[in-house]
């Protein structure tokens, strides 16, 4: 069986306030989210379409907490392809989320960096 990356752990503050984030701003689906004890849940969200799911998860410790919205050390932390970039860049614009730059034209495509609820980096790209 070839492998796939089934999933990507986010750590984010609130459980709630992910969900709402990942599945209006960028049009996500609630895949599960499973109450596992008084204090965890596990959460997870995707893409309509196709990709990695992302496993949100709530930071509980200190070290945990001080890498919310810092996962990868400022760099861009993931990739959102989509095949109609000027829709979903004014649905996220008017969702509320914070670009970084203007769109630009690459040898790859349509791409722009915006920011998730917590800081980290993404780049929203439409292929050539």
């Amino acid at each position: 069986m070839p492998h796939t990356l089934a999933a990507v752990s986010l750590l984010v503050r609130d459980y709630d306030e992910a969900i709402a984030f990942f599945t209006n701003a960028l049009r996500f689906k609630l895949v599960e989210d499973t109450l596992l004890n008084d204090e965890k849940r596990w959460v997870v969200v995707a893409p309509e379409k196709a990709g990695a799911a992302l496993l949100l998860a709530k930071a509980s410790t200190e070290e945990q907490k001080a890498c919310i919205g810092n996962q990868t050390g400022g760099r861009v932390f993931l990739f959102l392809h989509t095949a109609d970039f000027w829709d979903d860049y004014k649905h996220m614009q008017a969702a509320g989320v914070r670009f970084v730059e203007k769109p630009r034209e690459e040898e790859y495509g349509l791409v722009v960096v915006f920011l998730d609820l917590y800081g980290n980096k993404w780049d929203l790209v439409q292929p050539k």
